[in-house]
């Protein structure tokens, strides 16, 4: 008879197994997590150099890993190139979700089509439009979802764990397998593994998101300098995606 696995509550998975996989790797971090819950697990994914290290290892892993992304009907083309060049590098199927038209439409016809410029309250209403939404439906067919936040992304992120609690999405399991990468491991990865990536990187992007909402940054800056640029605060340079 075939012994079951042990079972543990999702508080308990977060911090038994929390801080067993703070000492793995990466690919140790994703391994456990595919074993565990494929297929009600997948990585959501905006197609930047982290993401694109994790579909290499799930493809390494499971070549039926799950991946989805978010189109908020404004990314950069390079993004939407990047996204079809991963698709045929590995075979996979990529779940895309979009922004109900309904509630863009709304939105646009009375704040505007560029009314994130205007506030922050503006731009966090298009992200949630846009990104939140629609990400809270793809979570909502999940256990466990994958992300590539890194703790040196940004000073929102410094506390991200590897494997943790997500409560602001129905208390369901969280990976971040780069939690502990360096920007420079990232790139080692892609270049070691020939990963196929976003054009803008070249470009002095080092963080991505829709295209009138992102820019390169200059030297010295803050890597997520380009996000919303025009706002001053880097505490509240988050879209909703990774609240809390």
């Amino acid at each position: 008879m075939a012994q079951q696995k042990e079972t543990y509550t999702v508080v308990e998975e977060s911090e038994k197994i929390g801080q067993e996989m703070e000492h793995k790797s990466a690919y140790q971090v994703l391994e456990w997590a595919l074993d565990r819950y494929h297929p009600r697990i997948s990585l959501a994914s905006s197609f930047g150099a982290e993401d694109v290290v994790i579909i290499d290892m799930l493809h390494k892993i499971n070549p039926k890993a799950r991946v989805f992304s978010l189109d908020t009907l404004r990314l950069p083309k390079e993004t939407l190139e990047v996204m079809n060049r991963i698709r045929e590098k590995y075979d996979m199927e990529i779940e895309v979700f979009y922004p109900d038209p309904v509630a863009v439409e709304e939105m646009v016809s009375k704040h505007g089509v560029n009314l994130f410029y205007e506030s922050v309250a503006n731009r966090k209403m298009c992200c949630g439009v846009r990104k939140v939404e629609p990400l809270n439906r793809a979570l909502s067919q999940l256990e466990a979802w994958i992300s590539g936040l890194r703790r040196d992304q940004a000073v929102t992120r410094t506390k991200v764990a590897k494997v943790e609690l997500d409560e602001s999405h129905g208390s369901i399991i969280k990976v971040n397998p780069l939690a502990d990468w360096t920007w420079d491991e990232v790139w080692h990865y892609i270049k070691e593994n020939d990963v196929p990536y976003n054009a803008l990187h070249d470009k002095n992007y080092p963080s991505i998101g829709c295209e009138p909402c992102t820019r390169a940054i200059k030297p010295g800056e803050d890597p997520r300098a380009g996000r919303w640029w025009w706002e001053q605060d880097p505490s509240q340079k988050e879209c909703g995606l990774h609240s809390g």
